[in-house]
């Protein structure tokens, strides 16, 4: 039974408990998981903790089901993929159209990244789930909701021997650090489509949803191409490295702590667009009047060069690409491409590695 002092019902957004004191009347609280309001009323005729609320059916005084994801799991929209492979991927592209925000090429970002996993890594291509705004469907939209949703969709019922991509290309921000967790005092943040409407989704909860529930033998790889978004996943470790290709990793946690934002016994690489210091700025065309990102760019040209190549030469590989397209709209490519450019705050953009845990980056192959 639920104690006199708080009371258990459900968040009528993602499912997850919620408990909350008894109310005397009508409230609203905030779910820890999703961010969302739920507004809670008292059961007419039950002392205590009984309540209802006005978006779901009517909640017990006893406690929530003991597995409150598996709600989250039947919550899953039915056009989601069902095939539950050892291989799975989510991938996001965010234009926001029709805004003075909008990118171009963030879609096509998406299709190229999805030949990349089929063709050269072998991910099944109904194991691959797409937020666009091109979708009809409107919970494949990269709403904040959707978004955080599809995240919980990638990592759910994870087991050993699974490997997992995130990608996302769109705006990211950065937000001054309340929580004092940050070596640099900022938070970074990606900007789904409603994001002036809904919010941004902090780093915090990106480590929240996709890092922790990663368990023992799985594997998640996150490619991230925002403005400020070395640090976008909160791992621990971010590997410095010169343009000699010296390198070293560095603990990104005050005091070199930071414990709890760790995987559940997994491991957790990101690789992302440039530093958290850094911002981007225009977008021109990629083949055929279409478009595609700067990052997205080096990474290809890097996987497609070398296959089999270790992180260490993957993120030299793309730098390079990157310092020798700067300073021009065109980047040497087929039918001479235009790309998506960053204009840095310090200086030409540079793709980072992040992990949960440290390994010699030029002996590890780079296998997603």
């Amino acid at each position: 039974m639920a104690s006199s002092t708080t009371t258990s019902c459900w968040c009528s957004h993602c499912g997850m408990g919620l408990a909350t004191p008894p109310p005397r009347s009508s409230s609203s609280f905030l779910c820890a998981f999703c961010r969302r309001l739920t507004r809670i009323e008292p059961q007419p005729g039950v002392r205590g903790s009984a309540m209802t609320m006005t978006t779901l059916a009517r909640a017990t005084a006893s406690p929530p089901p003991p597995l409150p994801l598996s709600v989250v799991k039947r919550e899953f929209p039915a056009s989601y993929p069902k095939v539950r492979g050892k291989k799975r991927a989510l991938l996001v592209g965010v234009s926001y159209t029709g805004t003075p925000h909008e990118l171009r090429g963030t879609v096509n970002d998406v299709k190229e990244m999805r030949r990349i996993l089929v063709d050269k890594f072998g991910y099944p291509s109904g194991c691959i789930l797409e937020l666009t705004e091109m979708e009809r469907d409107l919970s494949r939209v990269p709403t904040r909701q959707n978004l955080l949703r599809a995240m919980r969709w990638l990592v759910d019922g994870c087991a050993s021997g699974d490997s997992l991509v995130f990608h996302f290309a769109g705006h990211g921000v950065q937000h001054v650090d309340l929580k004092g967790d940050e070596v640099d005092g900022y938070n970074e943040a990606l900007c789904p489509v409603d994001f002036r409407r809904s919010g941004n989704i902090l780093d915090d909860e990106i480590n929240e949803t996709l890092v922790r529930p990663v368990g023992r033998g799985v594997k998640l790889h996150a490619i991230v191409d925002t403005c400020h978004s070395g640090t976008i996943l909160d791992l621990p470790y971010l590997c410095r490295m010169s343009r000699t290709g010296y390198w070293q990793w560095e603990n990104q946690y005050p005091g070199g702590g930071g414990k709890g934002k760790s995987p559940n016994g997994g491991l957790v690489i990101s690789i992302s667009g440039c530093r958290d210091d850094q911002k981007s700025d225009d977008t021109s065309g990629f083949p055929e009047s279409a478009s595609i990102g700067a990052m997205m760019d080096s990474f290809i040209q890097a996987v497609d060069a070398e296959p089999g190549t270790t992180y260490g030469r993957l993120l030299s590989a793309m730098r390079a690409r990157i310092r020798d397209g700067h300073g021009s709209r065109r980047i040497p490519g087929k039918l001479g491409s235009y790309v998506r450019r960053m204009t840095a705050s310090s200086g030409v953009q540079e793709p980072q590695l992040c992990s949960s845990e440290v390994f010699d980056i030029y002996r590890k192959p780079f296998l997603l």
